[in-house]
């Protein structure tokens, strides 16, 4: 720390002949160095002083979570549109044995939000083959499990109402936010999906015919009474070779920015029992 005396002298010769136009003398400048202890201020030139330092962001920070929300589902509550694309597994191709299924869900802009794993059960998938039971977990980017959707083993025949299909959407692990349970009908797969007390929230509809016949299939989210439509659960063609070869399918889902976040999320789970139901189907055991 230095302190400038010649700068006081020549402040103290300027008060005492004030009005005279005598030229001010040179008066030289001494620097003596103050040990830090004293804790003077430092020496005000005049200058702004330089603004506190911030260090920049080394990622985007994590939206705020709303209230009503599961931990690690704030993302859905900005979003109105996802999509859902399953892996190719080459084994399966090749030996015609069912795998597990593993899926990355995107933004429209194709940033992952979420990966889904299917648990292994090999008895199951052998034995039952898509109508097998099957517990799903979708991780965030930080590997943190942030939904559970579970299917218990039902039979997959129209003719025994007693036996719908049903999935359980979980979130956190273990805390379930809402079910889809199927609705007979003769011809049309229809579902309800339901909140966490199992009170009728919206109504899924699918299109008349065979899904497989179709190369882009579009199931309706319709509100209750049926009269609107308020989103869409679509199958889109994958092209001929994957089509042919494997039973990998993409999916798009699209629902009101302003769904609560918890429907968001069962909507989610509607679009991979829909998979199982309608698309997963082994090439190799339909030859």
């Amino acid at each position: 720390m230095y302190c400038m005396f010649g700068t006081f002298n020549r402040l103290a010769y300027v008060m005492e002949n004030q009005g005279t136009t005598e030229p001010l003398p040179h008066i030289p400048v001494y620097y003596v160095d103050l040990p830090d202890a004293l804790n003077l201020p430092p020496v005000n030139s005049g200058a702004a002083p330089p603004p506190p330092y911030t260090p920049a962001p080394t990622a985007m920070p994590m939206p705020a979570q709303p209230a009503n929300c599961p931990p690690g589902l704030e993302y859905l509550t900005q979003i109105d549109q996802i999509l859902v694309h399953q892996s190719v597994n080459i084994l399966e191709i090749f030996t015609g044995w069912e795998m597990s299924n593993v899926y990355t869900v995107k933004d429209r802009m194709g940033q992952k939000v979420f990966v889904a794993i299917e648990e292994d059960n090999i008895l199951s998938m052998q034995a039952c083959g898509p109508a097998r039971p099957f517990t799903i977990h979708l991780y965030d980017n930080m590997g943190k499990e942030v939904l559970t959707l579970t299917r218990p083993l039902r039979c997959t025949s129209c003719c025994f109402p007693c036996c719908l299909q049903e999935l359980e959407v979980q979130s956190p692990p273990g805390t379930p936010i809402g079910y889809v349970v199927q609705n007979w009908h003769p011809i049309l797969p229809m579902f309800t999906i339901l909140n966490e007390w199992r009170n009728p929230q919206l109504k899924i509809k699918g299109p008349f015919c065979n899904c497989q016949c179709i190369p882009d299939v579009t199931f309706e989210v319709k509100s209750l009474d049926e009269h609107s439509v308020v989103g869409h659960i679509s199958r889109q063609w994958s092209g001929i070779i994957q089509e042919v070869l494997t039973d990998a399918n993409n999916f798009g889902i699209s629902f009101p920015m302003d769904l609560d976040v918890k429907i968001k999320a069962v909507m989610v789970g509607a679009c991979f029992l829909i998979d199982f139901m309608f698309f997963e189907k082994n090439k190799k055991k339909d030859e």
